[in-house]
């Protein structure tokens, strides 16, 4: 499959309740928000975009030299977020890949956005992802690691059986932690928020169990470690502490 134009586009908004204001969190000298636009563009895939509700966040954004696109406050997921974006910075709807980077992942490898688009080489995919080998006990048992059972389709991917927040699969083997970074065709994306949520998602609160039950394909790559996501203040303190040895 010829991959003409992706796109990364970055949702950040500033109403988290649990580290408000978080996008412009310093984090070594900089904003939380130009580390994760920076290592997207590290990636070297295509074009990057930050899709925003905040004038503060997009003039961040462009006074570090990229691009960013306001969106409506209202959205209640950042697929929605990414898709009203994708609108004006896509006008003649060149992109035919647009991969949703979350914007509080300042540690995510630009390595591991370009293996998140390798499963759409294959033409019955719809949806790309991540997920990393849990190797702590604690986290199989965590619901807020969300663990991915899948069939093995070559030695470093697998293709999507279900999403969940409880221990599975049963049994010895090994379980997987979902990294919630998805590349989706144009058409993907377009039909997936068109869908109302699905009594999946509702009852795991896990957004890409919509797109399961409608039956997109979903295939993720094994990748070796995952990104630290910033969503409290001990993460914010992590994710300064590893940044300033970098």
């Amino acid at each position: 499959m010829t991959r003409a134009n992706p796109i990364i586009v970055i949702p950040a908004r500033m109403a988290s309740t649990r580290l408000p204001g978080k996008p412009l969190a310093d984090i070594a000298g900089e904003p939380m928000i130009v580390h994760v636009v920076r290592r997207a563009q590290a990636a070297d895939v295509g074009a990057v975009v930050v899709a925003t509700d905040s004038e503060a966040i997009a003039a961040c954004v462009e006074k570090a030299g990229g691009l960013a696109v306001m969106t409506r406050a209202d959205h209640v997921s950042g697929s929605d977020r990414i898709f009203e974006a994708l609108q004006a910075a896509d006008v003649e709807r060149r992109a035919d890949i647009i991969v949703n980077v979350q914007g509080d992942l300042p540690t995510l490898a630009p390595s591991d956005i370009a293996a998140a688009i390798e499963p759409l080489a294959d033409p019955a995919v719809h949806i790309g992802t991540l997920a990393a080998e849990i190797t702590r006990p604690d986290e199989r048992v965590n619901p807020n690691v969300v663990k991915v059972v899948g069939t093995p389709v070559s030695a470093r991917r697998l293709r999507a059986l279900y999403f969940t927040r409880a221990t599975a699969p049963y049994g010895e083997g090994p379980r997987y932690h979902h990294i919630g970074l998805y590349a989706y065709r144009r058409a993907a994306l377009e039909r997936f928020v068109r869908l109302p949520p699905s009594p999946l998602e509702q009852q795991e609160k896990l957004e890409q169990l919509r797109a399961l039950e409608a039956g997109l394909r979903i295939d993720i790559t094994i990748v070796d470690t995952v990104p630290r996501g910033v969503d409290t203040p001990a993460d914010l303190e992590t994710a300064r502490n590893l940044l300033s040895k970098a």
